[in-house]
């Protein structure tokens, strides 16, 4: 049981790093974005398309990312499946439907916090002095801004880390890959308890490996947050 338990996490950790890769620059890109750009066109449809994406269930996402680039253009695989002895590095094709999944799943809100703290960041005395005495709009950016906007989404991002490392269940169910969410459904379905009890051991311990993360970083964050308070 325990080299299936950990032949699957580790199916489920090399997904959740991928989503993890592509999901932590586009929050913070996109939001640090909008955020600068708070009231402005390109702030609306940033914040549209993130409204969007939070409306569509994880499964329509994935269905119709199915149906365009598997069925439709026949770029990418339809199922994630592995053969025996293979690992999700050895085709790199089968991540993509599931990372683009999940990444939609994940992305509306994490951008949307840290469009929100940015927003109220530059608004604050200390951007505006640093502005009126000539720093570069960058250095503002980087030094201030960014810090202080990404306090409020830094225990959301958490909850994604878990959720994303821990295993999705409707995207590994839904193209068939082999990590530890559908190892959970086939337990439960079989009534393994064993297998059902281990899995939620080791999601719950990313839970609170990640949570703990998460308010390391508040913490590391907070002298820069009250510079801009």
């Amino acid at each position: 049981m325990g080299e299936l338990i950990a032949d699957r996490f580790g199916n489920s950790l090399v997904l959740g790093l991928a989503a993890l890769a592509v999901l932590v620059p586009l929050a913070v890109g996109l939001g640090l974005w909008a955020g600068l750009r708070a009231g402005r066109r390109g702030d609306r449809i940033v914040s549209g398309t993130a409204l969007g994406l939070a409306a569509v269930p994880e499964f329509v996402t994935g269905a119709l990312l199915m149906a365009v680039f598997a069925a439709g253009l026949g770029r990418l695989p339809a199922v994630s499946l592995l053969g025996a002895g293979q690992g999700p590095l050895d085709e790199p094709s089968v991540l993509v439907l599931p990372v683009l999944t999940l990444v939609s799943v994940s992305l509306a809100q994490n951008l949307r916090l840290v469009r929100a703290g940015v927003a109220e960041a530059a608004r604050s005395p200390a951007v505006v002095a640093a502005r009126l005495n000539g720093v570069p709009e960058l250095r503002v950016a980087v030094r201030y801004v960014l810090p202080a906007g990404l306090g409020p989404a830094v225990p959301v991002l958490a909850r994604s880390v878990a959720y994303l490392l821990g295993g999705a269940l409707v995207a590994e169910s839904l193209f068939g890959y082999p990590g530890l969410a559908a190892l959970l459904v086939d337990a439960t379905a079989g009534r393994d308890v064993p297998v059902v009890q281990a899995v939620a051991l080791l999601g719950a311990a990313v839970a609170v490996a990640a949570n703990l993360a998460a308010d390391v970083a508040v913490h590391l964050l907070e002298p820069v947050r009250g510079q801009t308070r």
